[in-house]
């Protein structure tokens, strides 16, 4: 039986009813990643003894009836969260040898919940980049299509999913980090509401952005590991003290009287006809299913790319200033002066990408910039959240492309980082409001021989997760 081409679902209950043990399922999903990793390429560390040690954790578990439904799933996390004396890299030369001393909260409530680590994912360098090409340690490719992108920054995690090499895996969203390689791997990614998943131990790229989330063949899986992870942790000033965790609750639950809006502003210019056709088409079935689907507004939107990417940098140029070659990670040799050890060090150890990031933060937050660049995209942050809350008055939910086009050939954009960055016009504004949303496969777009995936994310209000995976879940069965 092949266990690794089975949902989270599926294989807790073969666990549960004795018909096969955590270890053999942990085997099996490792043979999985020897026999294709060499050409996806998903997994910087592969955690093979970490991995039998928690699987046999877990098969205690399951004799002694405290399991729960992950234990003994396997997964992956993405290398920029912290796993106690597993190397952790966030794909950079920064930090290409460092072992964290502690776990992250994530790692802790998986290894609670009993799942199986089986290592570490591929990103773009400290989560900045669209596509996975930003990696300082290796190239990932898209299991759908072998020449194309995976996504980013969690490109990684989505491709070891997408090709069976785990039953689910953990990434983290910035700016659509989980959500646009969801989309360009054909597999489900949850953002969630900003607090309700703790980011102790998770290395900051944009703090008041960053958002860990799971990344599912179904939505069902998505729903069991959000309800895992999801806690409040006092290590994590942003963690919020008291909300619902019954991701659940609602699916399997009819959508008549949901009302889900459909913002003209995400159909506009830009977005690739195959895309908006299939992102309609997926509205269609909703409408279908019960809601209420109507066209609206979100002129705010426009605001979002621009604002989005001053704060961000201004936030990281703040957050990487402790990767300096005096306290951990790499360090530049033949320095002997202060001020250039500090210099050379973050030319060798950053990449291109996280270099220019840093410098454009540095820039928005200096004197007599201040004011011209990171107040007003402040403000327009500000103006959008007050968007949303006004189409939310009106709408369940929103219904949009997760992305303008499907993946692109490996090389096609990274010498462009602007055309790159307009590949997150669809998802930033999520990101800058604090809001869940999930993206869903809908159908794939025939290129150049290959059938590549598509996926449309629905976006909610504050602690909507529930009613996302209701919408989402009645999508996927086709109800």
């Amino acid at each position: 039986m092949r266990y690794r081409e089975m949902d989270v679902a599926a294989l807790s209950e073969l666990l549960q009813n004795k018909q096969v043990t955590a270890k053999e399922l942990a085997a099996d999903a490792l043979q999985a990643i020897a026999e294709t990793d060499g050409t996806v390429g998903a997994y910087l560390t592969v955690a093979e003894e970490e991995a039998y040690r928690q699987a046999e954790a877990a098969d205690k578990m399951l004799a002694d009836g405290t399991a729960g439904p992950l234990t003994g799933i396997p997964f992956a996390m993405k290398d920029n969260i912290c796993t106690k004396g597993v190397r952790t890299t966030c794909a950079s030369k920064m930090l290409e040898h460092w072992l964290p001393v502690y776990d992250a909260c994530v790692t802790e409530q998986l290894k609670k919940a009993g799942a199986v680590m089986l290592g570490k994912t591929n990103m773009d360098e400290f989560a900045m980049g669209s596509s996975s090409e930003n990696s300082a340690l290796q190239l990932t490719r898209n299991p759908a299509a072998p020449d194309y992108v995976p996504g980013g920054s969690s490109g990684g995690s989505a491709a070891a999913v997408a090709a069976n090499e785990c039953a689910f895996a953990i990434g983290s969203d910035t700016g659509g980090s989980i959500r646009q390689p969801a989309s360009f791997c054909g597999v489900v990614g949850m953002k969630p509401t900003y607090g309700t998943v703790s980011r102790y131990g998770l290395v900051a790229y944009a703090s008041s952005f960053d958002q860990i989330g799971p990344l599912t063949k179904t939505v069902a899986d998505n729903a069991k590991v959000l309800e895992a992870i999801s806690c409040h942790d006092r290590r994590d000033s942003t963690s919020l003290p008291e909300f619902d965790t019954n991701y659940s609750a609602l699916i399997g639950k009819d959508l008549s009287g949901m009302r889900i809006g459909l913002p003209k502003e995400y159909f506009g210019e830009g977005i690739n006809a195959d895309v908006a056709a299939l992102v309609r088409n997926a509205a269609k079935a909703l409408e279908g299913a019960g809601a209420k689907i109507e066209e609206c507004s979100l002129p705010a939107v426009s605001y979002a790319l621009p604002a989005y990417y001053v704060l961000c940098c201004a936030e990281a140029s703040s957050n990487l200033a402790r990767f300096d070659g005096i306290r951990y990670g790499y360090r530049a040799e033949g320095v002997e002066d202060l001020d250039r050890l500090y210099r050379k060090t973050r030319t060798e150890g950053f990449g291109r990408e996280v270099r220019r990031r840093i410098l454009l933060g540095n820039y928005v937050l200096s004197a007599g910039y201040y004011d011209a660049y990171y107040k007003k995209a402040q403000q327009a942050r500000t103006l959008l959240i007050r968007a949303f809350k006004e189409l939310f008055s009106q709408n369940d939910m929103l219904l949009a492309p997760v992305a303008p086009t499907p993946a692109y050939k490996i090389g096609e954009k990274s010498s462009d980082p602007m055309e790159m960055a307009l590949g997150d016009i669809c998802t930033v504004p999520v990101n800058l409001g604090g809001l869940p949303a999930i993206s869903v496969p809908c159908g794939t777009v025939a290129q150049d021989g290959a059938n590549l995936p598509v996926g449309f994310q629905l976006i909610g209000p504050a602690f909507s997760e529930a009613k996302l995976y209701q919408a989402a879940a009645a999508y996927e069965s086709g109800v």
